[in-house]
């Protein structure tokens, strides 16, 4: 079954964060945005293992970004 989460993206001094506001715990650290994305893409794969395997249901996809302008 497919799946689409958001993922937050933010920018350090010498490395990026991500996390997805629908699955708590579920992040990653990279040094570029292109590897980043690469490790939260397993880390959600390995968070909703987990969940499958321990007789959880899968969080419900309900975040979403917006940019305004200012």
């Amino acid at each position: 079954r497919f799946m689409k989460y958001t993922v937050i993206l933010e920018k350090g001094k010498q490395s990026f964060a991500a996390y997805v506001p629908d699955i708590p715990g579920c992040l990653a650290v990279g040094i570029t945005e292109g590897e980043t994305l690469e490790l939260i893409k397993d880390s959600i794969q390995v968070h909703l293992n987990k969940l499958q395997r321990r007789g959880f249901s899968l969080p419900e996809a309900k975040s979403f970004s917006a940019y305004v302008e200012i």
